[in-house]
């Protein structure tokens, strides 16, 4: 005959408790690398120490204002801030390309880099566009955020 305890089929508080505490380890896991995702990307060296080839003319920010009106406007903005009607939806919340504190720190390589590769939600424009197109964009980016200093040094 065999005894079984009084609480039998009954997970012990201690057994729930590690549960409990395994799930919050998960989420919170899952939660760091979301962060992680969203707040960094991995671009190279060299790409942050690319120059932009393209002048900054008005052709050339007409142009790429053209592209960032087709391409880029649904989610970043009429003007850039990333409060587009469609950023609700996204799974990460788009640049604010007006922020002239935020973008002084970018390079153009690193705009270029962005553009180019991409990363979910935001596609790669490596095949869409050309890299007079891409560059292009940077410039008509860099009017966004009026910012006096100009692009970060690398």
């Amino acid at each position: 005959m065999t005894i079984m305890p009084a609480n039998s089929g009954q997970p012990t508080k201690n057994v729930r408790w590690m549960l409990i505490v395994g799930l919050i380890t998960v989420f919170l896991a899952g939660a760091a690398a979301i962060v992680l995702s969203v707040g960094s990307w991995n671009i190279p060296s060299e790409a942050k120490r690319m120059q932009n080839p393209v002048p900054a003319t008005s052709e050339a920010i007409n142009d790429g204002m053209y592209n960032y009106m087709q391409r880029c406007q649904s989610c970043h903005g009429a003007d850039g801030n990333g409060k587009s009607g469609r950023a609700e939806e996204l799974s990460v919340k788009p640049s604010d390309l007006t922020d002239a504190t935020e973008m002084s720190r970018r390079t153009d390589g690193e705009l270029f880099y962005q553009i180019t590769h991409g990363r979910s939600p935001m596609p790669a424009f490596q095949s869409k566009l050309t890299d007079t197109e891409r560059w292009q964009l940077v410039d008509y980016i860099r009017t966004l955020s009026k910012n006096p200093e100009g692009p970060a040094k690398q």
